[in-house]
């Protein structure tokens, strides 16, 4: 945390360099708006090709190939469609190209002093829906004063959020720091987890050369993030959980051969790379780098995770979801609350925290364990029909809409403004 004149500083400093990017902004103004053009970012640069904007932008160019799309990355190395332009996340390169597009679609935040034109359209997808950590404005103390204007500055250009569920609404004016429109049509990355799996079972065997028959896990901590002296970090520490362990479990309750797909972030792969364990080495998969992480999630028959919100679509795609958080305390603490009574309610029956979901009541469907021996208590008890069940009253308390079609419904309201 800064000390009160440090961050005083330090938000002067943030402030000055925002009048400078909306100098950049206003000179570019002299350029025309493109009608065809769409500018698209995830993660502040940081993502690829992937979450909601990959299928939003995939429909749209089956719709029109005419429309020109612009995707800012900060590692040119990513790959993309022939039919993308990929720019490096730079200054210039937003002012010009955010400034003479007619559509802008993200799943973060647009940096602080981004200035949106008239008869432009700002659709921010975000990258979570129903979730367990708090963000935002939730999350108390540790949410700073810097966040919140870079939050407000964002939200004040949007024109409408994706979302799913009654949920969304209930909360995101704090979380988000919006009381804009919603566009409720599902999420977009979600579609590939709707229908018949199979296919991408198949292709993911067939990308890391085990039979198809085979059984595969994602095991994918969530993201994390520090800050000292204004500089963001990712964290972690050294995962607890047993893979052998968790193997034969897997194994003993579901039959066949399983392999774990690890998901962590990118750049904490190298210490995943440096995990060694011979009798099983062969069946982990390292999946970090991976820029679509849906089409992974869509080919597999189990899931672990500690807070991601990946665990509720997962879940509602039917596939089985294991909890594994061994610093439940810690980890409410540092995030100054959760969306999820965890802390509190016994861990068979966690609820919604009605302070940000009042008018919800739900029940988490997933079994959470604290250490192995939970974990592997909770996979060998493992009851499909009572879990299924479970999920079904969930998307049923959270008005949930979850049916293959959200990028088409999105596409509906983006292409009826290109066409204004």
């Amino acid at each position: 945390m800064f000390e009160p004149w440090k961050e005083n500083a330090y938000i002067l400093f943030r402030r000055l360099k925002a009048f400078g990017t909306r100098c950049c902004f206003y000179i570019c103004r002299i350029f025309p708006v493109n009608g065809n053009r769409i500018s698209v970012c995830t993660f502040e640069g940081k993502g690829g090709f992937g979450c909601n904007p990959k299928y939003i932008v995939e429909e749209l160019h089956r719709r029109n190939p005419a429309y020109e799309f612009v995707w800012f990355v900060n590692d040119m190395g990513k790959t993309f469609p022939d039919y993308i332009k990929k720019v490096p996340n730079t200054l210039w390169n937003r002012a010009y190209w955010l400034s003479t597009s007619k559509v802008w679609i993200d799943n973060y935040r647009k940096p602080y002093g981004t200035c949106k034109r008239k008869k432009q359209y700002y659709l921010n997808t975000n990258h979570y829906t129903i979730a367990m950590k708090c963000t935002g404005m939730w999350r108390g103390e540790g949410f700073s004063k810097m966040a919140y204007l870079v939050s407000r500055n964002d939200s004040d250009m949007i024109d409408d959020i994706v979302i799913d569920s009654k949920w969304c609404e209930d909360s995101f004016y704090r979380s988000m720091l919006y009381e804009g429109s919603y566009l409720k049509a599902g999420v977009p990355r979600c579609d590939v987890l709707c229908g018949d799996l199979s296919l991408y079972h198949a292709r993911f065997c067939e990308k890391h050369g085990i039979p198809v028959e085979a059984k595969v896990l994602l095991f994918a901590p969530t993201f994390r993030e520090s800050a000292k002296d204004g500089k963001r970090s990712v964290y972690s520490e050294i995962w607890t959980i047993d893979f052998e362990r968790l193997i034969v479990s897997l194994e003993k309750r579901f039959g066949g051969t399983w392999y774990l797909g690890i998901r962590v972030h990118p750049q904490l792969a190298p210490a995943f790379k440096e995990y060694k364990n011979e009798a099983i080495q062969e069946r982990l998969i390292d999946e970090s780098q991976a820029d679509d992480m849906y089409e992974i999630l869509a080919g597999m028959n189990a899931y672990i995770t500690d807070y991601s919100s990946a665990m509720f679509e997962a879940g509602f795609a039917g596939i089985p979801v294991f909890i594994y958080a061994d610093d439940i305390e810690k980890y409410a603490y540092d995030r100054g609350s959760l969306m999820w009574n965890i802390v509190t309610d016994p861990l068979d029956c966690v609820t919604n925290n009605k302070v940000m979901t009042p008018e919800i009541d739900a029940v988490l469907p997933f079994p959470i364990a604290c250490d192995n021996a939970g974990l592997e208590k909770n996979i060998l008890n493992f009851d499909e029909n009572i879990y299924h069940e479970k999920v079904r009253r969930l998307m049923k308390s959270t008005e949930l809409i979850f049916d293959g079609k959200a990028s088409q419904k999105v596409a509906d309201k983006l292409e009826s403004f290109m066409q204004m």
